[in-house]
Order: structure tokens, then C-alpha cells, then sequence
């Protein structure tokens, strides 16, 4: 899987930006602010429809334009696919494949996969629980597309379910009573979505805690035998569902996750706190409120990480995901976007030498010097609003 060429029109800063790419290595090179982190930014846009830097769309579209597109011809298992979508605030945005009708943009997810490198990606270790979240989430519609589906109900629901638990309390507060009946019907409908969503969670985080431990002694050039003592990578999930979450789901080695235990789980947990929420006006139980333990030893990593674990540990559940991606039968594109002037010398070395052999790896950055010599290719300088091939 690679990105043989991309082009886009009114995309962050640029009115118009066309790029040829091969597998291998390329390398763009452009001082803060001429625009190189935009350009990879719109490949992974093509793979998750997100961006690594913002929450919402409209940033994306050049200020002053009324919408943006990004095309993408992305070659999968020996098959060229043509990807454009058009970004339009405050509408639907839009997708075509192979310059067919228009369709929704959803339709795109699986078409490319990117695990992209970031300096945003601390969060994830030094971050709240929903940085987290958004990390398992995102791997997880990477694997299985109909789960950005599963989370948008799953959203849906929860927004609809916690303005009611707002209106009942408020009622309650009042002198009133509020309507039971429809929010049993709206824990259903949470359970229901919320099961499959927890399930496809455990799952994962039972696939890949392996390769997080793996890949943490691998960037830190320990391995387990050898590591300081307490300081091996894992990762747990804790769930919101606590002790009635069924045992051995989520652990290497474990039984698969089953969809109509958790919804069980998750109807008896919100029958038990509803007084509660309708005290408080908010959903206490479900996906929406659990976390990814990031542990070093048996220390959460957050608050005791140093600098420097704390980015082992990033780079290794990035190095993770695109293991089990392959793992699943199509090697993702590698973005590192400007992570090298983060790291330290041995880091970046270590890091050089892990995704080498990727078969495509897109890198930025400000300074030619900060890319180890071991990741040669194809260099592009962008600056004044132009990309230019030099090598």
C-alpha cells in the first residue's frame, strides 16, 4: 500500500499543491509554517477523515475559500483507487472513488491506511482519558472500517441519553418526577451500541499489548530480560463497567470479548447508578468514560514517564499499530511528521532503524539535519508556496 500521487486544492495553506510519490522513502523538507506538516496532514485525512491537529473540519479549508479537496490516488494489494473529497463548512462533505457519483465520505475508510507520528502524540501519555480513547478508536475503524459507524451511534445515543438524564434531574430538583420509561429505553439503545463498541476495544487492546511491549524495548534498546526492573511497557483497559466487566477480556491470551455479555453488563451497571446520574445530569457508565492504562512496571506511565519514556512509549504504541496492521494483511503508509527535532539522538537513530523498511515512510522536517541518514530517498523543499523535487 502506497500513495502514488496527491493533490489538493484550498487545503490549509494551499491555494494548489500537486505531489508525485513512490514507495520508500520521501522526505520534505521547509522551514515552520511553509506548509509541509499540510501536506501529509491531507494523506491522513484520506485514511481516517480527521486530522492529528484539529477536532473539527473548518480549519482545513484556506481562509476566504468556500470549500477544500484533497485527492489521493492510493495504490492497495496492486490496485490504483483515485480518493477525492471535498471538505465544505458547515455542509456535508463529500466522496467520490474513481470518479464515481458522489457518496459519503465513510465510504472511503480502508482505502488507505497511515499510522502517523506526531509531536501531538504526548498527549496520548500525558493527556486525559479521551486522548487515549481517540487513539484506540482511530486503530480501531483503521482495522474495521463499520466501527466508525458503531462509534457515530454509539455518540448519537450518548448525547441524546445525558439531555434527558439532564431534564429528569432538573424535574426531580423541581418537585416533578421524570420519565423512567424513556430513559430505559435510551439505556438500551446505549448498552446495545456501547456493548459492540467496548468489545471491538478489548479486543484490540488484547491484540496489540504484545506488540506495545515489543516495540517499547525495541525504542529504548532494552529488551524484557534486560530492561531496569519495573520499567517493561503494557497496556490495560479499565473500564467503566469495573468488576462486572467479564473476566479475561482485553488481556493477551484471553477469551474474545462477547457482545451480549457486555450489553448485560452495561444495562445491570445502569440500572444500579441511574439515581446518581439523574442526580448529576451526566452518563457515569460506558465506553465514553473508560481509559487505555499505559503502565511502565506497574506505574502508570502518565505522572511517573520521564521525558524520554514518555516518548518510548509513544513511539512504540505508533510502532505497535502499524505491526498489527500489517499483521492484519496491508502494511500502512508510515508519516512521521516533524518527530525527529523531539527526539534525542539514540532515539532517533532507533527509531530510523525501525521504519526503514516500511514500504512507504513520508517524513518532515524543518531542518535536512535532523533526518537520520538512514532514511534516504526522495527529498522535496517546500517553501513559498511551492513543492519542489530535489533529489
Amino acid at each position: 500500500m502506497y500513495v502514488r500521487h496527491l493533490q489538493v486544492t484550498d487545503f490549509r495553506s494551499w491555494p494548489h499543491a500537486d505531489l508525485a510519490l513512490e514507495p520508500g522513502i520521501t522526505v520534505l523538507v521547509g522551514s515552520n509554517g511553509q506548509g509541509k506538516t499540510n501536506l501529509v496532514e491531507a494523506i491522513g485525512y484520506v485514511a481516517t477523515l480527521g486530522s492529528h491537529r484539529v477536532a473539527s473540519d473548518a480549519p482545513l479549508v484556506r481562509d476566504g475559500a468556500p470549500r477544500a479537496v484533497v485527492r489521493a490516488a492510493v495504490v492497495n494489494s496492486g490496485r490504483e483507487l483515485l480518493v477525492e473529497l471535498e471538505i465544505t463548512p458547515g455542509k456535508a462533505n463529500r466522496a467520490r472513488i474513481n470518479r464515481g457519483a458522489a457518496g459519503k465520505p465513510r465510504d472511503v475508510l480502508g482505502i488507505l491506511r497511515t499510522v502517523l507520528f506526531a509531536p501531538e502524540d504526548l498527549a496520548i501519555v500525558r493527556g486525559d482519558p479521551g486522548e487515549r480513547r481517540r487513539f484506540l478508536d482511530e486503530l480501531l475503524v483503521a482495522r474495521s472500517p463499520r466501527y466508525a459507524g458503531v462509534r457515530s451511534d454509539y455518540e448519537r445515543v450518548l448525547k441524546q441519553r445525558s439531555a434527558l438524564l439532564k431534564s429528569a434531574g432538573a424535574a426531580r430538583r423541581g418537585g416533578g418526577k421524570a420519565d423512567l420509561r424513556t430513559l430505559e429505553v435510551w439505556d438500551g439503545h446505549l448498552a446495545r451500541f456501547g456493548a459492540e463498541l467496548l468489545a471491538g476495544r478489548l479486543d484490540l487492546v488484547a491484540a496489540i499489548a504484545p506488540h506495545v511491549t515489543s516495540s517499547y524495548a525495541n525504542v529504548a534498546a532494552t529488551d524484557e530480560a534486560s530492561a531496569p526492573s519495573g520499567r517493561v511497557a503494557d497496556v490495560r483497559y479499565r473500564s467503566s463497567l469495573g468488576a462486572s466487566l467479564p473476566e479475561g477480556c482485553g488481556e493477551p491470551m484471553g477469551k474474545a470479548a462477547d457482545v451480549g455479555e457486555l450489553e448485560a453488563a452495561l444495562l445491570a451497571e445502569l440500572e444500579r447508578v441511574r439515581p446518581q446520574e439523574i442526580e448529576r445530569g451526566v452518563s457515569l457508565v460506558g465506553p465514553h468514560r473508560d481509559d487505555l492504562e499505559l503502565l511502565l512496571g506497574e506505574l502508570p506511565a502518565k505522572g511517573y514517564a520521564s521525558h524520554g519514556e514518555s516518548w518510548s512509549f509513544v513511539l512504540a504504541l505508533r510502532l505497535a499499530s502499524y505491526h498489527l496492521l500489517t499483521e492484519d494483511g496491508a502494511e500502512p503508509v508510515l508519516i512521521l511528521d516533524d518527530v525527529f527535532a523531539e527526539l534525542d539522538r539514540r532515539r532517533r537513530a532507533r527509531l530510523a532503524d525501525l521504519v526503514a523498511g516500511a514500504e512507504q515512510v513520508l517524513v518532515t522536517a524543518a531542518v535536512a539535519e535532523d533526518v537520520p541518514p538512514e532514511l534516504t530517498g526522495a527529498r522535496f523543499d517546500v517553501r513559498e508556496g511551492e513543492v519542489r523535487r530535489v533529489q
